[in-house]
């Protein structure tokens, strides 16, 4: 045999066993090489399409679009009944002076006020009212936590999700072919002291907000009776275009939203505010994590909760929407690390598939948040 020939031989016999080894290489490994290679970077950060389905502009400034625009975002600005917001009317105007700036960025969700909730003529006004923002542009209605925390009935208890006179609003909602995004309760860390809750932005939060601090107020629902209450009112509503704000307030276990969205097929949950929950989870069992978005990666939005306010520096909150939109593409969509100081823990990305990618920071929200689509 000539040494050319023998040398050939030599070759291929060690690319079989280097291929052998390769094959039989642990699973962690080669799994995590696989994902970082159909996953973007950061990079990609500017240049793929995302939508933040849960934002407050309540100030008209421009800044916050030209922030979206500079970073390849569209917006859902969500009005809100909320005593530390500006008033329901000056939310309306805002958000219909931005979407005429911008209505390929900008897009907006109405809302209804309780005020009056039981009374003759209350379910009308509220069903006009929601006809009415609808034609104007409006792509979904919120229910606050107001309802099964704050709001009282006639005969002073509280106006809980599945109360029959919030029924014909629902049922209002769906003939308008929009979805209703529901923000129920409050994080379970609500109803723990503050040395048991994992995430500081809670901390934080709940110290400021001594009025939803449950667990200073033991007269109040329990968490589990809320999250009862809201499965009541999915249950009773099942062509309802749900979202359940805030991870569905499941946001401290993803099995648990994973069951919810198993057993209630035509509802969706977005993220807003609630990354640091689901990063103290990863910490603990990232693939868990990185599986659920993965199988139910038509079911989630991507979202933040970021709030322009009437008083904002509009400088400083552009680097805040910056900021914290590029720390988020960092987890799900690279394998990049990074310091989250919300838990105190070194964070390693999900590098989740492009294709998941794109459903959950963009086409989940194309789909849940389209142009009106009235159901019978």
């Amino acid at each position: 045999m000539s040494m050319v020939l023998r040398r050939m031989m030599m070759g291929l016999v060690a690319v079989a066993i280097s291929l052998s080894v390769a094959a039989t290489s642990p699973l962690s490994k080669t799994a995590d090489t696989a994902a970082v290679a159909h996953s973007y970077s950061m990079a990609d950060f500017t240049r793929v399409r995302k939508y933040d389905a849960h934002v407050h502009a309540n100030n008209p400034n421009r800044a916050f679009l030209e922030q979206a625009r500079a970073d390849g975002f569209e917006l859902l600005s969500i009005n809100v009944d909320y005593p530390d917001f500006p008033s329901l009317e000056r939310q309306h105007a805002i958000a219909l002076t931005l979407a005429a700036k911008d209505p390929q960025h900008f897009h907006w969700a109405t809302t209804f006020s309780m005020k009056g909730f039981g009374t003759p003529g209350w379910t009308e006004r509220v069903n006009a009212s929601l006809a009415r923002d609808v034609a104007k542009g409006a792509l979904a209605v919120k229910i606050w936590k107001n309802v099964g925390l704050v709001e009282k009935n006639a005969d002073g208890k509280l106006i809980m999700l599945d109360d029959p006179g919030l029924a014909p609003v629902a049922g209002q909602v769906r003939a308008l072919g929009v979805a209703l995004i529901d923000h129920q309760g409050e994080p379970r860390n609500c109803w723990l002291p503050l040395d048991q809750m994992t995430t500081d932005n809670d901390r934080e939060y709940f110290s400021e907000h001594p009025q939803y601090y449950m667990y200073l107020h033991p007269d109040q629902p329990s968490y589990e009776e809320l999250m009862r209450e809201r499965d009541r009112f999915v249950a009773a509503h099942p062509k309802l275009r749900f979202v359940g704000a805030h991870l569905a307030s499941l946001e401290y276990d993803v099995d648990r939203i994973a069951a919810f969205l198993d057993r209630f097929p035509n509802t969706t949950v977005d993220m807003a505010a609630r990354m640091s929950q689901v990063q103290y989870q990863s910490v603990r069992d990232r693939e868990k994590v990185r599986n659920f978005f993965i199988r139910y990666q038509g079911r989630v939005l991507y979202g933040t909760d970021l709030t322009f306010a009437a008083d904002a520096d509009p400088a400083e909150f552009r680097r805040e929407a910056h900021r914290v939109w590029s720390s988020d593409w960092r987890y799900l969509a690279t394998g990049e690390t990074q310091r989250v100081d919300m838990i105190d823990a070194d964070v390693p990305g999900l590098a989740l598939p492009r294709a998941v990618v794109d459903k959950i920071y963009y086409a989940n929200a194309v789909r849940v948040f389209a142009a009106p689509r009235p159901v019978d």
